[in-house]
Formats: C-alpha cells, sequence, structure tokens
C-alpha cells in the first residue's frame, strides 16, 4: 500500500479566527487510538470548543469532539477526552509563559493529516472584543468593494 503524502484537511476551526486575534502559531502532533485515526480518516471531528491546556509541563488538548468509531467495538474511545499533544518542550515552556505574562488563551486551529500522521495547528491568541469583530467586518467588506470597482474599472465598466 502506498504510503499516503501531502496535507489532508479534516475540520478546521472558523470560529476562532473571528472570536481571537491569533498571535503565534504551532504545529503539533496528536497521541490517538485507533478508533480516533479511523474516525479521523471518515473526516468527522468539531474543533469548536476545543481548548488546550498546559499541567506540568505537558499540552493537552480539551473539548475537541472526534466521534466514536461506527464500526468499532467495545475499543471504542469516548468522543471528547482529553489527548496528550506532542510539542518540543521549548515550545510549551514559551507558550506557557506567554500565556501567563500577557494573559493569552490557546486555541486549536485546524485539525488535518500530513504525510499520514495526525497534527493539529494551534495558536496562542487574545480575545477580540465586539468592537474589533465588528471593524474586521467593515474592513473586509472596504476592501472587497474597492476590489469590485478596481475590477470593474480595468475591464471598462463605467461607476
Amino acid at each position: 500500500m502506498a504510503r499516503e503524502q501531502g496535507r489532508k484537511m479534516i475540520a478546521q476551526n472558523k470560529k476562532a479566527r473571528h472570536d481571537y486575534a491569533i498571535e503565534d502559531t504551532y504545529e503539533a502532533g496528536l497521541v490517538l487510538m485507533g478508533t480516533e485515526v479511523k474516525s479521523l480518516r471518515e473526516g468527522r471531528a468539531s474543533l469548536v470548543d476545543g481548548f488546550i491546556d498546559i499541567d506540568r509541563g505537558e499540552a493537552w488538548l480539551h473539548g475537541v469532539h472526534i466521534p466514536e468509531y461506527l464500526q468499532g467495538t467495545w475499543t471504542n474511545h469516548a468522543a471528547r477526552r482529553k489527548r496528550k499533544l506532542l510539542l518540543h518542550k521549548a515550545e510549551i515552556e514559551k507558550i506557557e509563559r506567554r500565556v501567563a505574562e500577557k494573559g493569552l488563551t490557546v486555541v486549536p486551529l485546524s485539525l488535518y493529516f500530513l504525510n499520514g500522521r495526525a497534527k493539529i495547528e494551534i495558536a496562542t491568541a487574545r480575545g477580540k472584543k465586539s468592537w474589533d469583530k465588528r471593524q474586521a467586518i467593515a474592513e473586509r467588506t472596504a476592501k472587497r468593494e474597492t476590489e469590485i470597482a478596481v475590477g470593474r474599472r480595468a475591464k471598462g465598466y463605467k461607476d
């Protein structure tokens, strides 16, 4: 059987990019059970309620929903169990310092397979206020409108 190559996206946390201002991103491996991997290969996961906790020098992923594997037996996994993240010790210490000093939080952004191995992209992030969200939406809308206007003008249309 040929080895899997490239990146295969499983789940994204779009709400995290809306609710938080992303500062630094990290790629981490996951310690998973066999039925979790099979469920992920079917593309079934949700990162919406997920967060990362640093406990005694280890990073743990909480609240991520990976549903039970349908063909699993009594060896099936719990859907919302905590999962260990595989990061270098220096990365864990850096994340822990930044969270303690600056009042940041660590959120999962995306879950994917990279060359056959399950990976998760996590980020240190600062929570946005509601006016920040409205301002970001207004900036996106203004940028989109200017791109449309430039495109129409380049094609020779009148305003």
